[in-house]
């Protein structure tokens, strides 16, 4: 037997999933740790993680999978890696961490991307990056380079989650295209690493990895790693990809006006274009998509809300004495639409770019005590993430995206029912939902990238719709009046 081994490295935690090649059918799944990682927050605005910790808990996740399925260390094609986009990995000449990395929701360095915005110029920045610099990965070094001067004088390489993973893999730093451009290392007008970026900021450009291509061999997997994971010595690494272009590759969004969403610890709907646009205040993010080639362009425009998944978290901790997900999810749907006034708005974990860069924290609005009880509060937080999804998808229609038909997996948010029909008829789009994740679209991908598949089609044998949901049209026009009513406080509040 033959499979393809595929990793998610997500802020809550690390995916694994196997793959019978010839069937494209799923084998066994895993995750670890069984509850969400902690993201330190040492000051407001602050997020970081140990990549460490990332590594120790693939280990236990691999682990997982051998005990469902024991395959032979020979029977793993080709590994894929997907991780959470925007992260900063710093390694010394050891290769080892010089400090945890600062993720995704990080808001420190929004200062200092606004200003490489206003002095190197809105135009230039838009027209060459397609984005303000604004709180991505460069912008995170300038932060570190600044503040924490004895660890950027012992910096090797500066790498991405999966770059990272792929290091501990491998032993050999390396990079992508797609990686770079969500870093906003990439300059889109002359194909190349955008120098003027780094010479503005003073960062060496010799901190970036070598370029690999996002399907291809990558690195092979070496001694170390093979004995630990139980995976056989120089079994190559085909592909790599941050967490929303995978999602979007696992759900087969590959061509222009194909939508994907994803609703885990953030919430992102990914729009996939062949034009160069760009949002003048960079409230959605271009970046070079997957399969992007030089004959046929392609670019995902990203949107993302930070509090998401972690909204619904934070609500189980401190609402439903950590109640299921669904058993919230039965809450929630027991209660009308609009949740009888209640408002929330689910920007709690620092600056939002789909707001420009604010951080406006989150807020209860209308919450009366002898009316709404945690059931309302369910139903209006998924509500609130769902309008402010909404929000950001109103930006992109503005930049040309048609939405008719949008995509995820059956996962995290999308197993309420109620969160999924709000989607639809806030949005009044088709929602497709699919049998697949993070990490079985890596394990997919890998086989396109080590020719174990002969094209894209070839990688989505197994993967089957869950369900449809269409726009309700007895409560499509109460919903968008909820959605209005909300998005007319959203902007009194801005």
């Amino acid at each position: 037997m033959k499979y393809l081994l595929g990793y998610d490295i997500g802020s809550s935690s690390i995916k694994a999933a196997l793959i019978e090649a010839d069937s494209g059918k799923i084998i066994a799944t895993a995750l670890s740790p069984s509850s969400e990682m902690e993201i330190i927050s040492s000051q407001p605005g602050f997020a970081e993680q140990d990549p460490e910790r990332w590594w120790r808990e693939l280990i236990i996740a691999t682990k997982k999978l051998q005990l469902q399925i024991p395959y032979k260390p020979d029977e793993i094609i080709a590994i894929g890696i997907s991780y959470q986009m925007h992260g900063l990995v710093c390694v010394d000449k050891n290769l080892q961490p010089l400090r945890p990395s600062i993720i995704w929701c990080d808001s420190r360095a929004v200062e200092f991307g606004n200003k490489a915005f206003q002095d190197l110029g809105e135009e230039f920045c838009l027209k060459n990056f397609l984005n303000s610099p604004g709180n991505f990965t460069a912008s995170k070094l300038k932060w570190v380079k600044e503040n924490e001067p004895e660890v950027y004088e012992k910096i090797y390489k500066i790498m991405l989650p999966g770059d990272y993973i792929a290091l501990k893999l491998s032993g050999e730093p390396a990079t992508t295209i797609s990686g770079l451009s969500e870093g906003i290392f990439w300059n889109y007008q002359t194909n190349s690493v955008a120098k003027e970026l780094l010479n503005y900021y003073k960062i060496d450009e010799d901190f970036l990895s070598p370029i690999v291509p996002t399907f291809g061999e990558q690195g092979k997997i070496n001694k170390e790693a093979a004995e630990i994971l139980g995976i056989e010595t120089g079994t190559p690494i085909c592909y790599r990809a941050g967490d929303q272009p995978n999602n979007a590759f696992s759900l087969n969004v590959l061509q222009p006006g194909e939508i994907a969403a994803n609703a885990g610890t953030s919430g992102v709907v990914y729009g996939v274009t062949d034009k160069v646009e760009y949002d003048r205040q960079s409230r959605v993010n271009p970046f070079v998509h997957v399969n992007n080639t030089g004959r046929d362009k392609r670019y995902g425009i990203l949107l993302c809300v930070n509090g998401t998944g972690i909204l619904n978290s934070w609500l189980r901790k401190n609402f439903f004495n950590n109640s299921s997900y669904e058993e919230i999810n039965n809450e929630a749907s027991k209660i009308s639409i609009g949740s009888e006034s209640l408002q929330i708005f689910p920007f709690g974990n620092g600056a939002e770019r789909i707001l420009a860069n604010k951080n406006v924290t989150a807020t209860f609005k209308g919450l009366q005590f002898n009316t709404h009880n945690r059931a309302h509060v369910a139903r209006a937080a998924q509500e609130g993430i769902v309008f402010a999804l909404n929000y950001g998808m109103e930006i992109m229609q503005t930049m040309g995206m048609e939405l008719r038909t949008i995509r995820a997996g059956f996962a995290n948010m999308f197993l309420s029912e109620t969160f999924a029909q709000t989607f639809s008829n806030v949005s009044n789009c088709v929602v497709e939902l699919y049998n697949t994740d993070g990490a079985v679209g890596a394990a997919r991908a890998a086989g396109v990238g080590s020719g174990y598949y002969k094209n894209f089609s070839e990688s989505f044998k197994g993967m089957e719709i869950i369900n449809r949901i269409e726009p309700e049209k007895r409560s499509l026009q109460q919903t968008q009046d909820v959605y209005q009513n909300w998005k007319n406080e959203l902007i009194r509040m801005l």
